[in-house]
C-alpha cells in the first residue's frame, strides 16, 4: 500500500487529519466509513498510516505499535505537510497520539484542535493505568466521542477522572470501543457513526 495519504471530501473543505487505531490501518471499514460520512458533510479528511503499519502491509507480519514518541513524530510529520488550518484526530490509539500532539508546547500553529473517536482512557482490563495526564489542562479544544460501555473508558468511569472542564465529551448510547451498540439497545452502528460524524463535522467547522 502506498504511503500517500487517503484524502476524501472537497478540496476547499475544513481539514481533519485522522489516524488509525492500534490494530487496523487507515483503510479499515471504520476509517473508510467515517471518512465518507464526514466528506458528505463537507469535511476534507486526510487518513494516513503509521510506520509500523506500513511494515505490516509490506510483509504481512503483525507488529505492535511503535513507542509513543515515534508515533508522535510520525503524526507531526503528517501535520508538517499541511498548509492550512486543521484539526488532528484519530480512532483509539490514533486519537490518543493526536491529543498528545495537540497539547504539546511546539504544536504547529495550523493545528486548531483535536478529535478522538473512542479514546483509550486506559488499557482494557487495566483501569488503574490511566492515560489522562495531558487531558487535565488543555491548550487547544478537544472533542471525544465515546461509547457508553467502552472497555477503555465507560460512562461510569470517565466522569470520575480529573479532566479539563473544556474537554467536550459526547456519549453514544450502549456503544462499545468501536461505537457499536448491541441490537437489544434499539440503536444501530450506522446511526452511531452518523451521529459521531455530525458531532465531529460541527467541531471541525467551528475551529477551521
Amino acid at each position: 500500500m502506498s504511503k500517500t495519504p487517503f484524502i476524501d471530501g472537497p478540496e476547499d473543505g475544513p481539514l481533519l487529519l485522522l489516524a488509525h487505531g492500534a490494530g487496523a490501518d487507515s483503510a479499515s471499514d471504520f476509517m473508510q466509513q467515517m471518512a465518507v460520512l464526514l466528506a458528505e458533510q463537507g469535511i476534507r479528511v486526510w487518513r494516513f498510516d503509521f510506520p509500523y503499519m506500513h511494515k505490516r502491509q509490506q510483509d504481512g507480519k503483525k507488529r505492535p505499535p511503535d513507542r509513543a514518541d515515534k508515533l508522535l513524530q510520525a503524526y507531526r510529520e503528517q501535520v508538517m505537510q499541511v498548509d492550512q488550518p486543521c484539526v488532528v484526530g484519530g480512532k483509539s490509539m490514533g486519537g490518543r497520539i493526536a491529543s498528545i500532539l495537540a497539547q504539546t508546547e511546539d504544536v504547529t500553529p495550523q493545528v486548531r484542535g483535536c478529535v478522538c473517536l473512542g479514546y483509550p482512557f486506559h488499557p482494557a482490563g487495566r483501569p488503574e493505568r490511566l492515560r489522562t495526564e495531558h487531558l487535565q489542562s488543555l491548550q487547544l479544544p478537544q472533542l471525544i466521542v465515546q461509547g457508553e460501555r467502552d472497555a477503555m473508558g465507560s460512562v461510569d468511569e470517565v466522569p470520575q477522572y480529573s479532566l479539563d472542564e473544556r474537554l467536550l465529551l459526547r456519549w453514544l448510547a450502549d456503544g462499545n470501543h468501536d461505537l457499536k451498540p448491541r441490537k437489544a439497545s434499539g440503536h444501530t452502528h450506522e446511526q452511531h457513526m452518523q451521529q459521531a460524524a455530525h458531532w465531529v463535522a460541527d467541531f471541525v467547522r467551528r475551529l477551521c
